[in-house]
C-alpha cells in the first residue's frame, strides 16, 4: 500500500515538472490543423491569429533574410519543401527558421538534430513560404562557371546510375559529371536559353547556349570529362551509349521545383568525337494566345478570321526556330472547345495540349505524316493540325482534308507567305487546287528586343533607314534605340523576343495571279497591291518604337526582302 501510494506521489511529481518545463520554454499544445478546403486569405488571419495569441512574429514576405538572400540551405530542398520549413537566418548561434507548424515539437527536434543549433520559430504565410523555399533553392548565378573552374583534372567520377525525372532542385551527388552537368542545365534554364550545345573540338569540349535564336559561348569542361558527360547524357536519354557512328535521337524529362522540363536529345558523330544538341522544352514559358505571342493588334482579328473557317487550309512560314508551332498551337487555343474535334500530328509532340488528340510522327515503325493523316481523316475531325507538310503526298491528302469540309492548318520552310504557294507548286500540285484549298498564309520571323538596362538612344546612318524604308522625320528626336550591352543581357544589348508577322489572305487578285504564274515576285507584288504589310514593315515598326535595334529587324528579315 506504502509502496503505490509512493509511486504515484512520484508520478504526479514528474507531470508537475513535465509541464512546468513546457510552460518555461513558451510551448503549447498545437493548434488546430487549418483545412485544406479553407480559402487562402482565411488561412492566413487563422496564422495570424494564432502567431498572435502565442505572441509570435508573422511575416509575409522573406525575402529580405540573409539565408534567402545569399541562398545558404542548412536543410535539403526534400526536407524543407515535405516539411514546410526554412531557416532564415542565424543570430548569436540561434537559427531562426519558418514554418507553418510552430508547435510541432517532433518537426522542431529535428530540425535541431540536422543543424545542430538552437531554434527560435517565426510563423509566415503558405504562399510567403513556398516562394522563399524555391528562391533559397534556386541556382545561384554563375555557379556553372564556378564549379567546372573548380574541377581538377584527376577528379574521377563514380559509378553513374540511370536516373530519370528528378529535380534539379533537389539533386544531391559526389559525382561531378553528374552535377556538372546539372548546374549546366538549371543555369540554361534560368538563363531562357532554348538549346544547349556540347561540341567536341580538338582542344576540348565546348558548351554554347542559344539565348534569343543567338549561339553565345558558356563553359569549357577539362577534356578529360568529355566523354563521361556525353555518356551520361545519352545514359539519361536512353540512347545506345555504345554507338557511336550513327546519330541518335531521344528525350529527357526533368523537374525544376514545380515546373516540368522536357529535353530534345540530338547526338551525331562528329571528328572529335560526337557532338550533342539538347532542345530546352519548358512547359511552364510557353505562352500560348494569339495576344500573347506579339502578333499586331490589328492583324489578330483577321488571323482569327481565317482560322475560325470550316474548311481551307492555313499555312504559316519561316525558317527553323521561327515560332512557327507556338503560333499553330496558339490558334488551337483560340478555337479549342468541347464542340470541336482537333486532331494533330507533329514531329514530335513537343506540348501536350489538353482536348486535342497528338500523333507523334515515328519512321520507325512507318508512321508518317502521310499515313497517320490518312488515319486521321477515319476519326472524324473538325480541325487537322500537321507539323509540317514536307512532301507532295502530305500536300495533296490536306488539300484532299480542306476540299472535303476540314479546316487544316500546317507549317512550311519558307521565306515570305507568297512563296509558301510557289513551294506547294513545285511539289506537284496543281494551281487550281491550290486556289480551291488555301484560305491564308502567315510567314513570321523571331526579332531580339533591345535589352532596357542598357538602353540607349543614337543617330541613324541614312543607309540603315533606306534598307528600312523609314524616313528620319517619322523618328523621336530623330534618333533610334540600341543596347549597349551590359551582365543582364550577357553584353549582348538584346533580352527577350517579339514575333513580327505577315499576313496574306488568299483573295481574288492572288488566285487569278497564282493561275497566270506561280512566280512568288509576281505573286508578292500581288499581294501588297491588296494591303499585305511584309516583314520588313513590320519590323521597321518596332524600330521606330525603340523596341528592336534596326541591325536586328535587317538581320531577320534579309532573307524575305532579296
Amino acid at each position: 500500500m506504502f509502496k503505490s501510494s509512493l509511486q504515484n506521489t512520484w508520478v504526479k511529481k514528474f507531470l508537475s515538472d513535465l509541464l512546468s518545463s513546457l510552460r518555461s520554454m513558451n510551448r503549447a499544445p498545437p493548434p488546430v490543423e487549418v483545412s485544406k478546403g479553407v480559402p487562402q486569405k482565411a488561412a492566413e488571419i487563422n496564422l495570424q491569429e494564432i502567431a498572435k495569441r502565442f505572441s509570435l512574429s508573422y511575416f509575409t514576405d522573406l525575402s529580405a533574410f540573409s539565408f534567402v538572400k545569399d541562398k545558404i540551405t542548412p536543410l535539403s530542398y526534400s526536407f524543407a519543401k515535405a516539411k514546410e520549413v526554412l531557416p532564415l537566418e542565424e543570430r548569436e548561434g540561434i537559427l531562426l527558421i519558418a514554418t507553418l507548424r510552430p508547435f510541432d515539437l517532433e518537426l522542431l527536434e529535428e530540425v535541431r538534430a540536422l543543424t545542430h543549433k538552437e531554434i527560435s520559430v517565426v510563423l509566415s504565410s503558405s504562399s510567403a513560404l513556398e516562394e522563399a523555399i524555391e528562391l533559397t533553392y534556386h541556382q545561384k548565378e554563375n555557379e556553372a562557371s564556378e564549379y567546372i573552374a573548380s574541377l581538377r583534372s584527376d577528379a574521377s567520377s563514380a559509378a553513374e546510375e540511370q536516373e530519370d525525372g528528378y529535380d534539379l532542385l533537389e539533386k544531391q551527388t559526389d559525382s561531378p559529371v553528374i552535377r556538372m552537368l546539372n548546374v549546366m542545365l538549371t543555369e540554361a534554364i534560368q538563363q531562357g536559353a532554348s538549346d544547349i550545345h556540347f561540341e567536341p573540338m580538338e582542344q576540348g569540349l565546348g558548351v554554347r547556349y542559344r539565348i534569343d535564336g543567338v549561339l553565345q559561348e558558356r563553359h569549357s569542361p577539362p577534356r578529360e570529362f568529355q566523354s563521361q558527360l556525353i555518356t551520361r547524357i545519352k545514359v539519361m536519354a536512353r540512347l545506345d551509349i555504345a554507338e557511336h557512328r550513327l546519330p541518335q535521337d531521344g528525350r529527357i524529362k526533368l523537374n525544376m521545383g514545380g515546373r516540368q522540363i522536357d529535353f530534345r536529345v540530338s547526338s551525331v558523330p562528329v571528328v572529335f568525337g560526337e557532338r550533342i544538341v539538347l532542345r530546352i522544352l519548358d512547359k511552364g514559358n510557353v505562352l500560348l494566345g494569339l495576344n500573347k505571342i506579339g502578333m499586331q493588334k490589328e492583324m489578330v482579328p483577321l488571323f482569327s478570321k481565317l482560322i475560325n473557317l470550316s474548311e481551307g487550309i492555313v499555312l504559316v512560314t519561316g525558317p527553323t526556330g521561327s515560332g512557327k508551332t507556338t503560333t499553330l498551337y496558339s490558334a488551337l487555343s483560340e478555337v479549342n472547345n468541347s464542340e470541336m474535334n482537333i486532331m494533330t500530328i507533329e514531329d514530335p509532340v513537343e506540348y501536350k495540349l489538353q482536348g486535342m488528340a497528338q500523333i507523334g510522327v515515328n519512321p520507325k515503325i512507318h508512321l508518317t505524316f502521310a499515313t497517320g493523316l490518312r488515319h486521321i481523316l477515319r476519326q472524324d475531325p473538325d480541325i487537322i493540325m500537321i507539323g509540317e507538310i514536307r512532301d507532295k503526298e502530305t500536300a495533296e491528302i490536306a488539300i484532299q482534308a480542306a476540299l472535303t469540309g476540314h479546316l487544316v492548318l500546317s507549317t512550311l520552310h519558307t521565306n515570305d507567305a507568297p512563296s509558301a504557294l510557289t513551294r506547294l507548286v513545285d511539289m506537284g500540285i496543281e494551281p487550281y487546287l491550290l486556289t480551291s484549298s488555301v484560305v491564308g498564309v502567315l510567314a513570321q520571323r523571331l526579332v531580339r528586343l533591345i535589352c532596357l538596362a542598357c538602353k540607349v538612344r543614337y543617330v541613324p546612318s541614312d543607309y540603315e533607314l533606306k534598307e528600312l524604308g523609314i524616313l528620319r522625320e517619322e523618328l523621336e528626336e530623330e534618333t533610334l534605340c540600341r543596347g549597349q550591352g551590359c551582365p543582364l543581357c550577357f553584353g549582348s544589348g538584346f533580352k527577350g523576343r517579339q514575333g513580327i508577322y505577315e499576313l496574306m489572305p488568299i483573295t481574288s487578285a492572288i488566285k487569278k495571279q497564282l493561275l497566270q504564274s506561280p512566280d512568288s515576285l509576281a505573286l508578292q507584288r500581288t499581294a501588297l497591291t491588296e494591303g499585305m504589310q511584309g516583314l520588313r514593315q513590320q519590323g521597321a515598326v518596332l524600330v521606330k518604337r525603340g523596341l528592336t535595334a534596326s541591325s536586328e529587324a535587317l538581320r531577320v528579315t534579309r532573307c524575305s526582302e532579296e
